[in-house]
């Protein structure tokens, strides 16, 4: 039950880091923005993307010592 709820959990974080990642797309390409906010929205986005990889890789190293 610990390994269900663990997996929900991570699975619940990539999905919502995921939708603000989508936002700042959509919201770049239907939207007129300045060089400075499209620039710092591209880091954003580089950042965001990093969570997620870092969120996955430490559901698997956890994952590992729970089984």
């Amino acid at each position: 039950m610990e390994l269900i709820g663990f997996t929900l959990d991570i699975i619940g974080k990539v999905m919502i880091a995921f939708t603000a990642l989508m936002v700042h797309h959509r919201f770049s390409k239907e939207h007129k923005i300045d060089e400075k906010v499209f620039s710092e929205m591209k880091r954003e986005k580089i950042v965001g993307i990093l969570g997620i990889l870092f969120m996955i890789l430490g559901f698997l190293l956890q994952l590992s010592s729970k089984l």
